[in-house]
């Protein structure tokens, strides 16, 4: 078996289209010996409108953008990118993979071309599994730092050596193979077919978001429980006590920690004082800590903070 790296560099992307200019890739052997190695330039047939992860301005490729007027468009060099990555002798391989073989399809589309057809694995989703940590996404340029190897960023040859030597080095602290690390977390590739494109899967994402979920699921029941018994119970307070005039908020941390949060509302109500669900509408504020956006809110409104552990002994 043969490793295929790719990285592809655009033009420009927008919802439905993604104008390639450059599709960079890196084939080995399965000990991660270079066998080849090139940067495929091509016409993009569109202004270049280069862009960051977020959006903004400023992202620049290291190539010199006049002469990509001089390469072929991208149905020139369709067969020979379609027969690399079709190799049913390779396995084929990106980081945030999936961003690039939608360009892929984005371009065939655009020019009419048959749909491609091949699975892919993905650096990134195979260090989500290794460290355990799927709720965020790991650019190559931490990766790379976090395994010692070095790159240029943007050169989509370079990318794609990057993450041949990122993907050698992961396999290498684990001790196995690209094989080896698929099996070791049972992990399923990606895939595109008929213009069709399907995700990475994972036990250990799987395990991930259903424990989520279940979190969520628990979160709203204890969101609702202590909700039910503001609203049952808040009419009811005392009038008058020492706590008269003062309006309560609760971070929600301490609103779904229901057996805690209920006593604490109940002695407030006890006293007098009332409850809002809307931290500008407070003038005093609960929380473990200070920060968050429902603490800031508060305190713009300038209701005073008292942290939880100050309060609890004495209203509990």
């Amino acid at each position: 078996m043969k490793y295929v790296f790719f990285d592809i560099e655009c033009a420009c992307v927008f919802k439905n289209v993604a104008k390639m200019c450059a599709f960079g890739y890196v084939v080995t052997d399965e000990k991660f010996n270079l066998l080849e190695r090139e940067d495929i330039l091509l016409n993009p047939r569109g202004k270049f409108h280069l862009t960051d992860r977020r959006g903004g301005e400023g992202l620049v490729l290291p190539y010199e953008y006049e002469d990509f007027k001089k390469y072929p468009v991208f149905p020139a060099e369709y067969r020979r990118i379609k027969e690399l990555l079709e190799d049913k002798e390779a396995y084929v391989l990106g980081h945030a993979t999936l961003n690039d073989v939608n360009y892929l399809n984005l371009e065939t589309k655009r020019y009419k071309l048959p749909s491609f057809r091949f699975a892919f694995y993905d650096t990134q989703f195979f260090w989500m599994n290794v460290t355990g940590e799927y709720g965020h996404q790991v650019g190559l340029g931490v990766m790379a730092e976090e395994l010692g190897v070095e790159f240029t960023p943007h050169r989509a040859v370079d990318d794609a050596y990057a993450t041949m030597r990122v993907c050698e080095a992961l396999c290498k602290r684990e001790g196995v193979d690209v094989k080896g690390l698929i099996e070791r977390y049972a992990v399923r590739g990606g895939r595109i077919e008929d213009y069709r494109i399907r995700g990475a899967q994972s036990a250990g994402l799987k395990k991930y978001l259903a424990d989520r979920e279940r979190e969520r699921e628990e979160y709203h029941r204890a969101h609702e429980e202590f909700y039910r018994y503001v609203n049952k119970y808040m009419h009811r307070r005392k009038r008058g006590g020492k706590l008269d005039g003062k309006v309560f908020c609760f971070a929600k941390d301490v609103e779904i920690d229901v057996p805690m949060s209920v006593k604490l509302v109940a002695s407030i109500f006890n006293s007098g004082g009332k409850y809002t669900s809307h931290p500008a509408d407070c003038n005093v504020y609960i929380a473990r800590s200070e920060g968050g956006t429902r603490y800031e809110n508060a305190m713009r409104k300038g209701a005073a903070f008292i942290p939880l552990d100050a309060i609890k002994e004495e209203l509990i």
